[in-house]
């Protein structure tokens, strides 16, 4: 990884603000983003439920869903709505403070941030969602001194 990550990551999220701009206002934070926030804290329940071999808690306003499978989450684990699923090891206070600009996410963009996630890309150093949640707190960088 380059050490002018900073100057890319801001890059990313320059090109997710203009692309905010086109979505119609009606769909951010509002009754439909909170239905699609809450449709995908369903759904995270479900799979959490279905899958989830360890402890079920809430932490930092989220429900943390511990003990999945390698298998039913990516990377170090996936925040679906207000639910984040992950492995056998207990999220650090970072990971939580990533995990609920997350959540906060969900709540702006509802059911479009699924879509709007996918299109932002998997690499973390270019998507403006593990960007604005911070790469330092998801472990994508190392902290700076």
């Amino acid at each position: 990884m380059s050490e002018d990550w900073r100057a890319e990551a801001e890059a990313a999220l320059a090109r997710g603000r203009r692309l905010d701009r086109r979505i119609p206002s009606f769909l951010l934070r509002s009754p439909i983003s909170r239905a699609g926030y809450w449709w995908g804290t369903a759904v995270g329940w479900i799979w959490g439920s279905l899958w989830s071999t360890g402890p079920i808690e809430r932490r930092n306003g989220l429900w943390v869903f511990r003990g999945m499978p390698s298998w039913t989450f990516s990377r170090g684990g996936v925040c679906v709505g207000g639910c984040f699923l992950t492995g056998d090891v207990a999220p650090t206070e970072a990971i939580l403070r990533h995990e609920a600009v997350h959540k906060a996410q969900w709540l702006r963009y509802g059911f479009l941030m699924p879509l709007l996630y996918l299109t932002a890309g998997r690499d973390p150093m270019r998507n403006r969602f593990e960007i604005e949640a911070g790469l330092e707190d998801g472990n994508y960088v190392r902290r700076g001194r």
